[in-house]
């Protein structure tokens, strides 16, 4: 059962394409461990990833904290993230388990960072807030963090991108009933709700950057996880083949079989208890 606040809807947004999601998504940069770690003044005992997905968020944290809990509602998502646990040594440390953001399956002041990354905007704000405060040490570090879609590349294709992204959200609202249809919050005021929960001793928010290596078909596949195109996929509609279509020619006519390195820009919104 889904707790008041959160909703199937956004849960289901993320089923059936863990490994498209896996392939091609950034794992969460180290700087994510040494900015959090600063905050809270030590080598944090345990560490909750709440959102996780497939673990790239969880996995960083794998030799710099002594217990990592990803939480994850979707079954499809946690599997793959559990399947990656099983094949690694030494990673007995790393579970997962299926709860949601603002009904955490853990004690009052018993983790020392709580992390969502790309997740956030997909949580009722207020409930989950609380709920984070509840579960963090006071000193405790929140931190969630997203990446800018699309990486920087050439103003063309992420115009492109762009586009592609809001005709999928056009057919999304033509198909799909408001009420069946996901719903994220604004990640523009993310430290604004931190801040006005009354939660947080501290709140700032960081602006880093990370660059990773990609070719044209992870920069195509990056687009094709995200989720708004993976539903009209779902939806069996036709409206973005077309466009996908001219898409995938412009980027390998960028990258012309070349492997090169892509920022992706990232902004972390913390709050210390």
């Amino acid at each position: 059962m889904i707790p008041e606040g959160n909703l199937k809807s956004n849960v289901d947004r993320f089923s059936g394409f863990e490994d498209v999601y896996d392939t091609n998504r950034p794992e969460a940069p180290l700087k994510v461990i040494e900015i959090v770690s600063t905050y809270l003044g030590k080598r944090p005992s345990v560490v909750a990833d709440i959102g996780c997905g497939t673990g790239l968020s969880s996995f960083i944290w794998k030799d710099s904290a002594q217990r990592i809990i990803g939480v994850e509602p979707n079954d499809d998502m946690r599997g793959k993230a559990v399947q990656k646990a099983s094949a690694l040594k030494n990673a007995d440390h790393i579970t997962f388990m299926k709860c949601f953001s603002n009904e955490l399956d853990m004690e009052s002041d018993s983790v020392d960072i709580i992390t969502c990354s790309q997740s956030f905007h997909w949580m009722e704000p207020v409930s989950t807030l609380n709920e984070i405060s509840r579960v963090l040490i006071p000193g405790g570090v929140f931190a969630a963090y997203d990446c800018d879609w699309p990486p920087t590349l050439t103003w063309s294709i992420e115009e492109q991108y762009n586009n592609l992204i809001q005709k999928a959200d056009d057919t999304i609202t033509r198909l799909v009933q408001e009420p069946e249809q996901a719903h994220r919050w604004s990640k523009d005021k993310h430290l604004q709700r931190i801040r006005e929960s009354g939660k947080f001793r501290f709140t700032k928010e960081i602006v880093f950057h990370n660059s990773e290596l990609c070719n044209a078909q992870r920069y195509v596949g990056l687009t094709l996880s995200q989720g708004g195109l993976q539903t009209v996929f779902k939806l069996g509609a036709s409206d973005l083949d077309a466009d996908i279509a001219t898409f995938k020619a412009d980027v390998e006519a960028y990258f012309q079989g070349r492997t090169l390195e892509v920022m992706f820009s990232y902004r972390m919104r913390i709050g210390v208890k």
